[in-house]
């Protein structure tokens, strides 16, 4: 079945491109377009679409409330961010509201289609040119409490959540620890379990705001 994708921006020609650009891929299918964040809403609700292309930026409900309601009621809809802002508190927003990434506008087109489907398959997804900048949004915090959750998890599991941190899915996270993909999936649940978190995104955004990122 390909990935049902809506396209939700306030430039039309920009969603042509997006569009033709997909469409050329029979992995993805685009459902239905918006020109903006309520209509947007009111889309996926009618179309339940597994990823939505979502601008950040636009008149009347803006993306990032937009991207609250549709995960609030479509859990199993990925909304990746897709947008011209390089502002760390853009980033960080977007992914403390439940965003499953956050791309921008000037990407490649094959990283697309790869974010895409790493989105549906509900991995996390996240400019290379933001990563170093969700760090940094993090590091000038003062909640970088970390002996309590440090003890909360395996040496394994503190591994894992650092290869998450990086962005990295189930199969460089086995290869890089050297165990199986299905022993990744355990200790990512049970990371989930243990600090209270429901999504991969969260786990990356828990690691970083709490000093978890790094050996």
């Amino acid at each position: 079945m390909p990935i049902k994708i809506l396209l939700v921006d306030d430039h039309t020609l920009f969603r042509s491109g997006i569009r033709l650009l997909l469409q050329r891929n029979p992995e993805f299918e685009i459902v239905g377009e918006a020109s903006d964040g309520l209509e947007g809403v009111k889309r996926a609700k009618q179309l339940r679409p597994d990823v939505v292309l979502m601008d950040l930026n636009m008149a009347g409900l803006s993306g990032l409330e937009a991207m609250q309601l549709i995960v609030e009621d479509l859990p199993d809809t990925a909304v990746l961010m897709l947008t011209v802002s390089e502002e760390a508190e853009d980033l960080t927003k977007a992914l403390k509201n439940g965003a499953r990434g956050y791309l921008l506008k000037n990407i490649e087109a094959d990283y697309l289609m790869q974010a895409i489907r790493r989105a549906a398959a509900g991995e996390p997804v996240i400019a290379e040119s933001m990563t170093a900048k969700l760090v940094m949004q993090f590091r000038t915090g003062n909640n970088l409490s970390t002996t309590p959750e440090r003890e909360k998890l395996t040496p394994r599991e503190r591994e894992t959540m650092i290869c998450l941190a990086r962005g990295e899915s189930n199969k460089e996270i086995a290869r890089n620890l050297n165990v199986a993909e299905s022993t990744v999936k355990i200790h990512v649940q049970n990371i989930l379990k243990k600090l209270s978190l429901s999504s991969r995104v969260q786990i990356a955004v828990y690691a970083v705001e709490h000093g978890l990122d790094k050996s």
